[in-house]
């Protein structure tokens, strides 16, 4: 096993004592003379020394390391969000402590306090539950370990948030279904626990009400792919008549379309699909699908910037940040684009 260069090792072939080393290393210019500094320098290096920077963080009680929690890791979207922070981190110095929670509450209180086991200096989170873990959350601040939010947030935490303004990107994607001339619309909506989905069904509510149509059929399908073909199934096995589908995830709406091209239902004569939070993968289908899609680069740069503001600076005010997304008509809800594709 090779042997790793210690202080006392570069003390001993100098015949110097190890604090002296330690100072040397340190760059300390009040009490190690030039000369002494530059030999320990010199033979530290060749003799392929190595500073432990774990320790030495600790030592100024911070270890330049940053927590990302979410609540998949298989996800597109998440991963987009991860690769864009941990390159803006690296870029600041600091390391990346990576935990995802299956979409489980229990499994993120876990992960928490794992971030505090570790010592991280700030957590960035896209929360699995608007409710259950307040209590860690707080125990996070009062470690004083900042907190950021992105994407799904919760209220009553003082701490920054990153998101899109939900509900008008929502309404504006029900509108444009029903100016599509669509009529009976379902909302396949996400958990009741996750804060987005009650603004994005306030949306769908309110820009029914505003065409002045009856039809309103909402369906809690969760949020995977597998949660939207059940979703779907059940819809299609219950009778009910619809020409359009607004789906919380992109995840469970290309569930939802797979069930309904098995029906040989054509999309978007029949039915039109769309949903929020698409991604490159809302492209790589047929027809290719009609999605929100947030500025995942923009929004990791941001929570990243909050994070180190806060780190850097304890006292510094929260901030609540909305980031513009896009709607991006494509072939599943607008079948002009689909004829002039020539598909």
């Amino acid at each position: 096993m090779k042997h790793t260069t210690t202080l006392a090792d570069i003390a001993k072939k100098l015949n110097l004592s190890i604090p002296t080393v330690s100072r040397a290393l340190r760059g300390d210019d009040l009490n190690i003379s030039e000369k002494t500094k530059k030999r320990v320098l010199r033979t530290a290096k060749r003799m392929g020394y190595k500073r432990n920077e774990m320790a030495a963080n600790l030592r100024k009680n911070c270890t330049r390391t940053v927590g990302i929690i979410v609540p998949e890791a298989v996800n597109f979207f998440f991963m987009k969000f991860i690769f864009h922070a941990q390159e803006y981190l690296q870029k600041e110095g600091y390391r990346v402590t990576l935990a995802q929670c299956s979409e489980n509450a229990d499994t993120e209180r876990i992960n928490l306090q794992m971030m505090i086991d570790y010592r991280v200096d700030g957590v960035i989170i896209c929360a699995c539950h608007n409710t259950k873990n307040m209590d860690a959350y707080k125990e996070l601040l009062d470690r004083g370990i900042p907190l950021v939010f992105f994407d799904r947030t919760v209220e009553g935490i003082p701490v920054s948030k990153v998101k899109i303004d939900d509900y008008m990107k929502a309404f504006f994607m029900v509108e444009h279904l029903i100016r599509q001339g669509k009529r009976r619309i379902v909302h396949l909506s996400g958990p009741d626990f996750i804060q987005n989905s009650h603004e994005r069904i306030r949306a769908y509510k309110d820009a029914l009400k505003k065409f002045k149509i009856p039809f309103e059929q909402i369906v809690e399908s969760g949020v995977s792919f597998e949660d939207g073909e059940k979703a779907m199934e059940t819809l299609i096995h219950s009778g009910l008549q619809f020409d359009a589908v607004f789906c919380f995830t992109e995840n469970a709406a290309l569930g939802a379309k797979h069930v309904l091209q098995r029906h040989h239902v054509e999309i978007p004569q029949n039915v039109a699909i769309c949903c929020v939070s698409g991604t490159q993968l809302s492209t790589l289908v047929y027809p290719k699908m009609t999605a929100i899609e947030q500025p995942v680069q923009l929004m990791a740069q941001t929570s990243v910037k909050l994070m180190l503001e806060k780190v850097n600076n304890p006292n510094i005010k929260e901030q609540e940040v909305f980031l513009k997304a896009m709607m991006i008509v494509r072939e599943s809800t607008d079948n002009q684009l689909d004829r002039n594709n020539g598909c």
